[in-house]
């Protein structure tokens, strides 16, 4: 069954899922979105195409690694439409481990994750209209169950919140707020387009948007797909670590 969600906000949301997203939820009806990213033509695009279909889009050019400006920013999309749906999905690959890039994942994946969730929960607490929905969602990665050696930076912010919106998730329901994490495998992304290592059961965005969209409608709290690399990352996870390390330290690096 649908929730009746009607006001959305997405970062990242100028290509990959965030772009996929904007567009699956464009097609329902009477929905508002707010989206924002760093590149103005590839987030006018994303526009264009979400007017399309119907929607009302409101855009803004954003780092989402300022605190503030996040903050003031999601606090008036709420003015102009009460929010339903938070979504974090603001998001980078680290490349090559230099100093300048490991610090650039960190922020933007983890501290931008909390500039983007930590407002939007406060304003759904203070809100007095507890009967419409009120969801965060994170975009996390089967990549946050194990360190991963090629990407190590990666693999670590996306632990991160996931443990954190995991947590966040128990706490937050106790006041009918509802908290969603998702943990894709490998979907076409700019990030992934960058990608010179394996990637089994690659996914395209689209068919990613619509299972995290479902699933968040059905209030699965951890949605990780697809179901073979989830429990491929599960049982890396729950290995003995002398077994894990010698499986890990063989990979591909993920370039």
């Amino acid at each position: 069954m649908k929730q009746n969600i009607k006001n959305i906000l997405i970062t990242g949301a100028s290509s990959g899922i965030g772009e996929a997203l904007a567009l699956y939820y464009a097609q329902r009806k009477n929905v508002t979105l707010f989206l924002c990213g760093r590149n103005k033509e590839r987030l006018e695009l994303v526009k264009e195409q979400c007017e399309k279909l119907g929607s009302e889009v409101y855009t803004e050019i954003l780092d989402v690694t300022d605190r503030k400006k996040t903050a003031a920013w999601i606090k008036k999309c709420d003015k102009i439409a009460p929010l339903n749906l938070v979504f974090a999905n603001a998001g980078v690959s680290t490349g090559t481990e230099t100093e300048e890039n490991i610090y650039n994942t960190f922020n933007i994946n983890v501290f931008g994750t909390l500039n983007t969730i930590t407002p939007a929960i406060e304003i759904y607490r203070k809100r007095k209209d507890t009967s419409k929905p009120r969801i965060v969602a994170i975009t996390s990665s089967l990549a946050g169950y194990h360190g991963l050696i090629g990407c190590p930076s990666y693999s670590a912010t996306k632990a991160c919140t996931k443990a954190y919106g995991e947590a966040m998730r128990l706490q937050l329901a106790k006041e009918g707020i509802q908290l969603n994490v998702v943990c894709p495998g490998f979907v076409r992304s700019r990030i992934t387009d960058q990608n010179t290592c394996p990637m089994p059961f690659f996914m395209e965005a689209e068919n990613a948007a619509e299972i995290i969209a479902e699933r968040i409608d059905k209030n699965i709290g951890l949605i990780a797909f697809p179901w073979p690399m989830r429990f491929v990352s599960w049982l890396g996870a729950i290995l003995p670590n002398c077994i894990s390390n010698f499986i890990y330290s063989r990979l591909p690096y993920k370039v």
